[in-house]
């Protein structure tokens, strides 16, 4: 084996063939003929000897050692970026981008809170925030498209990070005048009753819900469906019924008394986490080291 190969910038057309899941996408997206890119791709498989690829009828997938060789890709990526970093770090210049992914309940408040506040004392640093769903910020991270992911979880996932966890138990979420605001916490069947907006069942919320209900053989209708966070929050906090999230991503409209969060106390109902995430085994520039530890105290904090 050629160990030159994985020197070379042939990597970037291979990761590009990975991602896109075939050469035909990879050379609109790269701008580069169709023919160069496999041309590289052949001349990897021939100094590492082995196929890199899979090649089926709706494109191309890696194979056990094209799954391996695009992670290390992606770690020499990241290094590079990283020890560009910390080089203008020793040249006194304060500057760096963030790039983050997280789900959308935290892009609403936390997270433009957690940047506000770092930037008062980092002046320089940049941040790239991507909304996305929970899986999909843990593929961002994991393939590096992305420094840190901030989402919900139900399992562990493999080659990630977890630089901060905590339980979140769902939360009714009303206006200040509904029947239910003054109780320090309540049961599925309480909120029968009354009117409710839930996400869609995708959700890691909704399914948890649905969940619970069923073991409790529980029907609910909800009047209100959206796959938007905001809108079922607003729809709760102008007094249109009961919606449901964790405590840290409403937190900042509960300091502000904007509506009343009562937590639901059925089993099952605190089996998502949230959690902090980054590439495991990667090395951090400083500026992405830093907002992690911001993030973690703020997460931790539970409050301001």
């Amino acid at each position: 084996m050629n160990s030159r190969a994985l020197q070379e910038t042939a990597l970037r057309y291979f990761l590009a063939v990975v991602k896109n899941g075939s050469i035909s996408e990879a050379s609109l997206k790269l701008n580069v003929a169709a023919s160069a890119i496999s041309r590289q791709i052949a001349r990897l498989e021939t100094e590492l000897d082995t196929q890199l690829f899979e090649r089926r009828a709706r494109g191309m997938v890696p194979s056990a050692a094209g799954e391996l060789l695009a992670a290390h890709a992606r770690r020499m990526q990241l290094e590079t970026d990283r020890i560009a970093s910390e080089i203008q770090a020793l040249q006194g210049l304060e500057r760096g981008t963030v790039r983050l992914a997280s789900s959308e309940g935290f892009a609403v408040d936390f997270i433009p809170l957690a940047i506000a506040r770092f930037r008062r004392r980092y002046q320089g640093i940049q941040f790239r925030l991507s909304v996305s769903s929970p899986a999909e910020v843990t593929r961002r991270v994991r393939e590096g498209e992305v420094d840190i992911g901030l989402t919900f979880s139900l399992a562990p996932e493999r080659d990630i990070q977890v630089e901060s966890r905590q339980r979140s138990r769902i939360q009714a979420l009303m206006a200040h005048d509904h029947p239910l605001a003054g109780r320090r916490g309540v049961k599925l069947s309480q909120l029968q009753p009354h009117p409710i907006a839930l996400p869609p069942p995708e959700t890691t919320l909704r399914q948890l819900f649905d969940i619970c209900c069923s073991q409790q053989n529980l029907i609910f209708e909800s009047v209100f469906t959206s796959n938007y966070t905001e809108a079922l929050v607003n729809f709760a906090m102008l007094g249109g019924g009961i919606a449901l999230a964790g405590e840290i991503s409403i937190r900042h409209r509960l300091l502000q008394d904007r509506l009343v969060a009562v937590p639901i106390r059925d089993t099952g109902m605190d089996a998502r986490h949230v959690e902090l995430q980054t590439l495991a085994n990667r090395t951090l520039p400083a500026a992405t080291g830093a907002f992690v530890e911001h993030l973690k105290g703020m997460m931790e904090a539970g409050g301001p």
